[in-house]
């Protein structure tokens, strides 16, 4: 929920944002919570945190991970944002983008309100990247396995990922023509960016090269060497 700065970085250097709502809910991770920190003491700092019930237990996938009473989460969520940040000259037009997001908690999901603060964060920033869920694409299953079929599903041949996340994933899957995996900032979990080669196909059958030009210096892609499967 809100992203942190390093995984803004990460999603505005993709193409395509693919949101992994169909893998088990964590709560020590960043899916239901944020760190809001002091404007005036950035080393002062919160956690924002949305109260989330799981119906399947352990086990419940992030798409089904409900609300504790959206009604007072939403008025938590918003009077926290606005004793943050409300003194901040870019507060009136920070409040109308957060609109959708308090709209979000209508649905009871927790995974709807995280998406959207993530979605209006990047509409500030001018990205200009397509949103796909998981449970759309056909992958198998394996962590390194299921990241790279998503990949390839989306026409991508390069799958951006964070720095922890490169010394576990198996290169081995993402070996292929013109497909490899790049290190970008840590970043949460639950998503993951893809970037689409030259004049790859997006949007209604239209083609364009990448929009964005070079990414920021710390989230470059660096090939990786083709291996051979089997």
């Amino acid at each position: 929920m809100f992203p942190r700065l390093t995984t803004l970085a990460k999603l505005f250097a993709a193409d395509y944002w693919i949101v992994l709502e169909d893998v088990q809910f964590t709560r020590r991770d960043y899916q239901h919570r944020a760190r809001l920190a002091d404007l005036d003491d950035p080393a002062r700092q919160q956690w924002l945190t949305l109260p989330t019930h799981l119906p399947g237990g352990r086990s419940t996938l992030i798409r089904d991970a409900v609300i504790d009473d959206p009604a007072l989460a939403r008025r938590r969520t918003a009077g926290m944002l606005r004793q943050h940040y409300g003194a901040s000259p870019h507060w009136p037009a920070l409040a109308k983008a957060l609109d959708p997001v308090l709209d979000a908690f209508t649905t009871g999901r927790t995974a709807a309100v995280a998406q959207m603060s993530a979605r209006v964060l990047l509409d500030l920033i001018g990205w200009r990247g397509q949103i796909l869920t998981s449970s759309r694409l056909t992958a198998r299953p394996g962590r390194s396995v299921r990241l790279a079929d998503l990949a390839a599903a989306t026409g991508a041949r390069t799958y951006l990922c964070g720095t922890g996340g490169m010394t576990y994933l198996d290169p081995d899957p993402f070996a292929g023509p013109e497909r490899h995996r790049g290190p970008v900032p840590a970043a949460g979990h639950w998503h993951l960016v893809l970037r689409s080669p030259p004049q790859c196909p997006v949007g209604r059958g239209s083609t364009r090269p990448g929009r964005h030009g070079r990414p920021p210096p710390d989230s470059r892609r660096r090939p990786m060497p083709r291996t051979r499967q089997g």
